[in-house]
């Protein structure tokens, strides 16, 4: 966190060495700017930000605390919820001042360090939930060797991949943003700091920035989710063998929920970051990047209550 910010205030001063007329500061469009939205949406994410919050982290307490919950699934499970709270901790607090006030200002540093943050969970959440799919997979079509298999090292080994990922591709991106120039209009169509928007307001090329956001952003969405769809394919196919009825619903409703989150996690990231950008289609991925900021990290917890209901 150190390293990032003086890495920050160090670009800033040599950018402003030049003779550019660089911007210092964004302003964030917000979500929409239909006044009588305002206070319905702050109550509306205010409500879902404060369930996140406190289901996650008691999710995450409970985990800890109860010996009998420590078992692969629910250490994925732990760390899924770290992640989804972070996740919406870099980018509600914020989308809920913009509710309020008449100009959401954010600065440089701080756009940057949101952006680096989001990124990284972002990816990370990609990657844990394939690691979760891979466990459920061992699960149930390889039971006997389950203990062997996703053994303690194994997870701690899946879990620091995940996050070496996550650091790389966030790290990547925030540098070859930090590279660009910014001397365009300084409001940002969105409601947080996100790679499209930013690169919008450049002056400088941005080629090599959207080489790497198809990149990279193939290599996070597309592989995590062919690991995904193969894990579900060899469930499905194991559970269909299934002779007791019993059986094959219990089977069932530990992937369901999980089939759930992925589908509507994957699906509206790969709506923003897989397709050409545009004005209209930054617009509708407003919308989209909803799901996947707010939407996602408080239904995991919801289908997990249910789950084990």
């Amino acid at each position: 966190m150190i390293a990032l910010s003086v890495f920050l205030r160090t670009t800033q001063w040599k950018m402003a060495e030049g003779n550019h007329s660089t911007i210092t500061e964004f302003i964030l469009a917000g979500l929409t700017e239909q006044p009588e939205l305002q206070l319905p949406l702050f109550l509306l994410f205010l409500g879902i930000y404060v369930v996140t919050v406190v289901g996650n982290l008691g999710m995450i307490t409970l985990i800890g605390l109860s010996s009998h919950l420590h078992t692969p699934m629910y250490y994925f499970l732990s760390n899924l919820s770290f992640i989804d709270l972070c996740h919406s901790t870099v980018i509600t607090p914020k989308m809920l001042l913009n509710f309020v006030t008449e100009k959401n200002i954010i600065s440089y540093t701080e756009c940057m360090t949101q952006l680096y943050f989001f990124i990284l969970f972002i990816i990370a959440e990609c990657h844990m939930l394939a690691a979760m799919a891979y466990d459920r997979y061992v699960a149930i079509c390889n039971p006997l060797l389950y203990n062997v298999t996703m053994s303690y090292q194994k997870c701690f080994q899946l879990t620091v991949g995940v996050y070496i990922l996550a650091i790389i591709g966030s790290t990547i991106h925030t540098g070859f943003i930090l590279r660009l120039l910014f001397c365009k209009a300084n409001v940002v169509n969105h409601y947080f700091c996100d790679l499209f928007p930013l690169l919008e307001l450049s002056c400088s090329s941005i080629y090599i920035n959207q080489l790497l956001v198809i990149f990279l952003s193939a290599f996070n969405i597309l592989i995590p989710s062919l690991t995904i769809l193969a894990s579900y394919i060899f469930i499905l196919s194991t559970i269909l063998q299934i002779h007791s009825t019993e059986g094959r619903s219990k089977a069932f409703s530990t992937c369901s929920s999980h089939i759930l989150g992925v589908s509507l996690f994957f699906g509206s990231a790969a709506f923003m970051y897989l397709q050409p950008s545009s004005v209209s289609s930054m617009d509708q991925g407003k919308v989209s990047s909803v799901f996947y900021t707010c939407i996602v990290p408080i239904l995991h917890f919801i289908l997990t209550i249910i789950q084990h209901q």
